[in-house]
């Protein structure tokens, strides 16, 4: 999808990914700790970029600088939903604590999951082009 829309692909972490040869990506070594990356995107971050993250409080701080976030099954944060999103993010965590062993299962991530994150990222790219 960089490829089609000559999008610049900036992807960040503290280690442990192989940097790609394509000139469209950029991949973003940060130094170890907690939060060090997400600390590196939002202060990168501005109106008219995209975070993809499935991390809720990161995803609160991109929509805070007026940038558009996807989590990666393609579901979009907003402004009006971060709230609700960060309180269940709260009251999983409380659940997690109540469980013994401090287990939860997590869904897969499917063909149908995919699709809609692919059909969003083009919808929020194309209202970013509409709105230049």
């Amino acid at each position: 999808m960089a490829a089609r829309h000559g999008l610049a692909v900036t992807i960040v972490s503290n280690g442990g990914l192989r940097p790609s040869a394509n000139p469209l990506l950029r991949h973003v070594t940060v130094a170890a700790g907690a939060d060090a990356a997400d600390d590196w995107i939002v202060d990168q971050i501005a109106k008219g970029d995209i975070c993809i993250t499935a991390d809720i409080p990161l995803a609160a701080r991109c929509l805070d600088k007026g940038a558009r976030v996807l989590a990666p099954n393609g579901k979009p944060f907003t402004a009006d939903g971060i709230g609700m999103a960060l309180g269940m993010r709260e009251l999983s965590r409380h659940l997690r604590e109540l469980t013994p062993g401090g287990q939860t299962h997590h869904a897969g991530f499917s063909k149908q999951d995919r699709s809609r994150f692919l059909g969003e990222l083009e919808n929020c790219i194309q209202a970013l082009k509409r709105a230049t």
